[in-house]
C-alpha cells in the first residue's frame, strides 16, 4: 500500500484532496499543526464516504524543523498544501511562512529520497502583474515588484520561485509539479468556512450587501484536488505548472450573486445585488489548455461550482436561518 504525504491536511483543499486519495486506495499521512484538529479532519474525510483507518498525522509547522523528518519518513510522494491565506495581515506574517515553509518541505523531501513534489501555487503567482491585454497562461509571473501588491500573492509568488529554483540548484532529481488555481469553490468537507468559502456564507448571509469590482476563474474544490493527483502520476508532467480553472469566461462576484440568486431561489434571497464603487476591470482570459492537453483535466461548469458550495454550506449549517 503506497503511503503519500499531504501537508495542510485541515485545509479546504488538503481534507478533499485526502478523501481522494484514501478512496483511490492510498494511504495517508498528513501534516496538523496541532492535534487538536485530528478529529475533525477525520470527521471532514468520513462526509466523502472514505475510510479514515489510512489516514495518519504529524505535527508540524512551517516555521520549524521540528516534525519535517518525521512527516517524510517512508514517503516517496508529497503534496504541499500548506501555506497561510491571509488577505490583509503583514509582510513578514504571510511571505515568510510561505517562501521558508516551502523550502522546509522541499529539503525534508529531498533528504528523505522522495520521487515527486506536487505544489498548490496559485494564480496570484501567474496574473497579478498588469498586461497590455490580460491574458494569462502558465509562461507568465506576476513580478514581486509591482507597485502595490497584496501580500497574498506576493508570498505565492515568492514561494513557487523559491520552489523552482530549489529544484534547479539543489534538488539532486527531485521533481516538482505545480499547479496554480484560480478562486476554489465547490462543496466543502469540513464544517469550518475557510478562504473562499467566507465569500459565499457573507453573500448568503447578507452580511455582505455589496461584491467588489474583479473578475477571476472559479476553480472547483473536487476538480483541483483530482488535478493534484494527475499530476503526480504522470510522468511528463516533471517541471511543469499547470492552472486549474473552470471553462469559459471570468466572472465577477456579481456574477456569482445571480447564479445563486436564478438556482437557488429562498436560500439566496440576502445575495447582494451591486457592487461596490470604482472603474470597470478590464476583460480577463486565463487559459488552462495544458491542463487538459496534458493531464486529462476536465473541469466542472463554474455554475454548478457555485451553486454545489452553497448547497454543500446549508447542508452542513454553516449559513445564517433566514427570517
Amino acid at each position: 500500500m503506497t503511503r503519500v504525504l499531504v501537508t495542510g491536511a485541515s485545509g479546504y483543499l488538503g481534507t478533499r484532496l485526502i478523501a481522494d486519495l484514501l478512496l483511490s486506495g492510498t494511504e495517508v499521512r498528513g501534516t496538523v499543526r496541532s492535534r487538536d484538529s485530528e478529529a475533525e479532519i477525520r470527521m471532514a474525510v468520513r462526509r466523502s464516504g472514505a475510510d479514515d483507518s489510512g489516514l495518519q498525522f504529524v505535527e508540524a509547522g512551517l516555521l520549524s524543523d521540528d516534525g519535517w523528518s518525521e512527516a517524510v519518513a517512508g514517503i516517496e510522494e508529497v503534496y504541499h498544501l500548506a501555506s497561510p491565506m491571509v488577505l490583509t495581515t503583514g509582510l513578514d506574517e504571510v511571505v515568510r511562512p510561505a517562501r521558508d515553509g516551502a523550502l522546509r518541505v522541499l529539503r525534508a523531501a529531498r533528504a528523505a529520497s522522495v520521487r515527486r513534489v506536487v505544489l498548490t501555487s496559485s494564480f496570484a503567482a501567474v496574473g497579478y502583474s498588469p498586461k497590455p491585454v490580460r491574458d494569462y497562461d502558465e509562461s507568465d509571473w506576476t513580478d514581486p515588484e509591482t507597485p502595490g501588491l497584496a501580500p497574498y500573492p506576493l508570498s505565492k509568488t515568492l514561494a513557487e520561485r523559491a520552489a523552482w529554483t530549489f529544484i534547479d540548484e539543489e534538488g539532486d532529481g527531485m521533481e516538482l509539479v505545480v499547479v496554480n488555481p484560480t478562486w476554489i469553490a465547490g462543496p466543502t468537507l469540513t464544517a469550518t468556512a475557510r478562504s473562499s468559502l467566507q465569500m459565499f456564507t457573507a453573500m448568503l448571509d447578507g452580511t455582505m450587501q455589496a461584491v467588489p469590482r474583479q473578475l477571476f476563474g472559479i476553480a472547483d474544490v473536487r476538480d483541483v484536488a483530482a488535478l493534484h493527483i494527475a499530476g503526480m502520476a504522470t510522468p511528463d508532467a516533471a517541471g511543469k505548472r499547470y492552472l486549474a480553472l473552470a471553462d469559459g469566461p471570468t466572472m465577477s462576484f456579481l456574477d456569482v450573486a445571480t447564479v445563486l440568486r436564478d438556482r437557488l431561489g429562498p436560500l439566496a434571497q440576502r445575495v447582494p445585488t451591486t457592487e461596490l464603487p470604482g472603474d470597470e476591470p478590464a476583460p480577463l482570459v486565463i487559459r488552462n489548455e495544458r491542463a487538459k492537453r496534458e493531464l486529462g483535466f476536465r473541469p466542472r461548469p463554474a455554475e454548478d461550482t457555485i451553486v454545489e458550495t452553497a448547497e454543500s454550506l446549508r447542508d452542513l449549517g454553516m449559513l445564517m436561518r433566514s427570517e
